[in-house]
């Protein structure tokens, strides 16, 4: 299944609001998969120096993803598909 990024503004010292955010995001996941879209809540990235919050999601499309957002109130600016390299390089 494929992961996504959701983009969204997070003020540098927002530690509660990150962990509420969390929450919703992974209530509204939740709900969309007992309702039959499969969506998966992988967790966040918050980088406090640029304000920003990526919240990753497992969804079989961006509209999933995009629908988990806005139910989860995360206020989205973009939904990003990602693709993650799982192999080890050699050094």
């Amino acid at each position: 299944m494929p992961s996504y990024l959701v983009e969204t503004y997070l003020a540098k010292h927002a530690h509660r609001e990150r962990i509420a955010r969390e929450g919703r995001a992974r209530s509204a996941a939740e709900e969309l998969s007992r309702r039959g879209t499969l969506v998966k809540f992988e967790g966040a990235i918050h980088v406090p120096e640029d304000e920003m919050c990526f919240f990753i999601f497992d969804a079989p499309s961006s509209e999933a993803v995009t629908l988990a957002a806005e139910r989860g109130r995360l206020h989205p600016l973009r939904v990003l598909r990602t693709e993650a390299s799982t192999a080890s390089h050699d050094r």
